[in-house]
Order: C-alpha cells, then sequence, then structure tokens
C-alpha cells in the first residue's frame, strides 16, 4: 500500500470524547479549486485504520463519513456534502487493526475541501485513534502460514 502525506486524514489520531454527534477527524485536504473529480477516472480508496481501540462508558457506534466543503473548517452541522458512510460500526468491533477500505464513487463531484467527519452514536468515546487516508492500493494481500502434508 503506497500512502502520501498530502492525501493522509488522521496519523494515530485521536477521536473525540466530546460527546455524541459529528467531528471532524484530523487533516483536510485541499484539492485547490472547487468541482473537482478525485481520482481522475481510477479507482481511489478511503482507509480507515484503528491505531488504538475505541472505548465507551456505553454501546458507542461510530459512522465515518468522508466529506467535501467549500470552507476548510468542514462543517459539522450536516451541511457538507456526505459522499460516502461506513455506516454505524459499533465499539466492540474498532479494535486495534480493525481496517475498512471503501472505492470512491467515480464521476463524483467535491468541494474544495475534503475532509473525515465521525458520526458517534448511542454514547461518547472514552478513548481511540485511527489512521485515515486516500489511496489507490489498499491493503488486501494476507499472508497464511504455509501448508503442511
Amino acid at each position: 500500500m503506497i500512502l502520501d502525506s498530502r492525501n493522509e486524514f488522521a496519523d494515530a489520531t485521536a477521536l473525540s470524547t466530546s460527546g455524541t454527534g459529528l467531528q471532524l477527524v484530523g487533516n483536510v485536504i485541499d484539492t485547490g479549486s472547487a468541482a473537482r473529480d478525485l481520482g481522475e477516472g481510477e479507482d481511489l480508496y478511503l482507509v480507515i485504520q484503528v491505531d488504538t481501540a475505541v472505548t465507551s462508558g456505553g454501546a458507542a457506534t461510530v459512522d465515518f463519513q468522508l466529506a467535501s466543503d467549500a470552507t476548510a473548517s468542514i462543517a459539522t452541522d450536516g451541511s457538507a456534502t456526505v459522499h460516502l458512510s461506513t455506516g454505524d460500526i459499533g465499539k466492540a468491533s474498532l479494535v486495534a487493526g480493525y481496517q475498512k477500505a471503501i472505492c470512491l464513487a467515480k464521476g463524483a463531484t467535491y468541494e474544495r475541501y475534503v475532509g473525515l467527519l465521525a458520526n458517534v452514536g448511542t454514547a461518547a468515546l472514552t478513548a481511540g485513534k485511527v489512521n485515515a487516508f486516500l489511496t489507490r492500493n489498499p491493503k488486501g494481500w494476507t499472508a497464511y502460514n504455509d501448508a503442511t502434508n
């Protein structure tokens, strides 16, 4: 997997523990102008990895959303354009090493600034860190033990 720091939203970035609702996670990518087609016709993936397990005093869920907006401080009031969503993921699944890779829709138009939002539901988080970035080649290969006969 090839990583480019200019396409990175979060690098062991702590998720907000301030309560439930939408929160911007990490950095924002400035595409330089509005109406961009990210990936220019090639497959481009949003990869989210849990660096440190997500914890909560309750049954928290997190819905990660790739969003774009006209301003660098991507709106967390629901007015940003959401391009994809992971759906609610329970805290029990968000353990260290968890990874989700989602292919971005080809031909989608993004506003100038692109970022990652976390929509925390049910209960506030007490801890958790994530890595999130865009890449053309997500990790898809797994090593297995040699077979023995």
